[in-house]
């Protein structure tokens, strides 16, 4: 018999069968929905988080305050002293003059905040931290040093970001992997009834010749087109859920502590990845369930 890979006979034979098993070819749609929305939801809150990070990057740097009994010379040995304490990027020395002009910036009108002595200010250094996830860690080693009087972070927000990103991340996979698994075992079980039925034909079919490779074809694009409908599904779901939340997160006015990404700027990532994953535990599904027919 002729073998060759012929691509219109896999598709034909895998959308015969999608439909021939409409309730089980259902739920596995269903089950793959369910499975990338909820991945969805939490890599988009994970992409936003990150989004946020970004913004407040210049928020991994703290002020500490020297004491104003310091003489040049000791502030300079301090300033490597902290340069030297772990996990810190880079030490500035700012004078009070220069905090003065930096507070000034944008309020040069006003009369009232012109007139502020430059003695209500106080030298301090600015310090930038290399990892946010370390923030309040490194606020307590550098304030712990000798001449170091007091300190100002705003740090402790993003810090509290990168915190969310984590959990979510990890709620995430571990909710992803559970419903992956229970996914390709109700798309195993629908190729299964399909291989069942055709067990005979497919046993004929090995006994002429034919290679395992041109038997599991139609049984993998079946997986595959179960798995694209269960994606385009869910994409479209995940963009009307998403842009709801948005609405409703304007709405309540909680804009000014967190900003939401629009749809339009990632649509293109999160088709793509719901396409892959979606085909992927499709083509999988498949495998695992027909491996065992090949065995004539």
């Amino acid at each position: 018999m002729r073998q060759g890979f012929n691509i219109g006979y896999f598709i034909k034979e895998g959308f015969q069968s999608v439909f021939s098993h409409g309730l089980m070819s259902f739920a596995a749609v269903c089950m793959i929905v369910a499975c990338l929305i909820i991945m969805g939801s939490f890599s988009l809150l994970a992409m936003n988080v990150d989004d946020n990070l970004k913004q407040l990057e210049d928020s991994n740097e703290f002020l500490a305050y020297i004491d104003e009994s310091y003489t040049d010379r000791q502030i300079e040995a301090l300033a490597k002293q902290v340069e030297s304490v772990d996990n810190v990027a880079s030490v500035k020395f700012v004078t009070k003059e220069e905090a003065k002009a930096i507070f000034l910036e944008g309020r040069e009108d006003d009369g009232l905040y012109a007139s502020i002595p430059d003695d209500v200010f106080r030298d301090r250094l600015s310090v930038h931290v290399a990892e946010l996830e370390r923030f309040t860690e490194t606020v307590d080693a550098v304030c712990s040093l000798p001449g170091v009087a007091d300190h100002r972070a705003e740090g402790e927000l993003a810090e509290g970001f990168v915190t969310v990103r984590n959990a979510v991340t990890a709620v995430a996979w571990v909710l992803v992997g559970i419903l992956a698994a229970v996914s390709l075992f109700i798309i195993a079980n629908t190729i299964r009834l399909a291989t069942f039925a055709r067990r005979e034909e497919i046993a004929i079919m090995k006994m002429c010749g034919a290679t395992d490779g041109f038997v599991r074809g139609p049984f993998i694009v079946e997986g595959l087109i179960l798995g694209v409908m269960g994606a385009a599904a869910a994409f479209l779901i995940q963009w009307a859920v998403y842009a709801a939340v948005c609405r409703a997160f304007v709405e309540s006015g909680a804009v000014t502590l967190f900003t939401l990404m629009e749809f339009k700027e990632i649509w293109t990532q999160v088709l793509g990845i719901f396409l892959t994953a979606g085909a992927a535990i499709g083509a999988v599904g498949s495998g695992f369930a027909i491996r065992r027919f090949l065995q004539v």
